[in-house]
């Protein structure tokens, strides 16, 4: 069983709105490969699973994407809207507040 998984489906919009927020524009694989370096590999985003993440975003008028050349390839870069920015901090806050919840449940002596 792979619990990362379970734990990701959770949060993986939060968390890729959270390296959005800080890094300003980010194409995919790029956030793939920054959430494997920043975990020191314990948190591995797919590019099956960050896609589709990206496009319910986007749809949700959260995210916007632009296209640009590259090396000869179009890349696609996705940006936080910035009418949403306060939505998007919201949600990360919220994210962040739950999880200390979550450790005070899980390490009652240690929180």
């Amino acid at each position: 069983m792979n619990t990362n998984k379970e734990f990701l489906s959770g949060t993986l919009k939060t968390i890729i709105l959270a390296m959005l927020h800080e890094n300003g524009r980010m194409y995919g694989y790029e956030i793939c490969q920054q959430a494997k370096e920043k975990t020191g590999g314990a948190i591995r985003l797919t590019e099956g699973a960050i896609y589709p993440a990206l496009h319910k975003l986007e749809k949700q008028g959260l995210v916007h994407a632009t296209k640009e050349k590259v090396n000869g390839r179009m890349r696609k870069y996705y940006a936080i809207n910035e009418q949403q920015s306060a939505t998007v901090e919201m949600q990360i806050a919220l994210l962040l507040q739950f999880s200390k919840q979550l450790n005070q449940l899980l390490n009652p002596k240690k929180a």
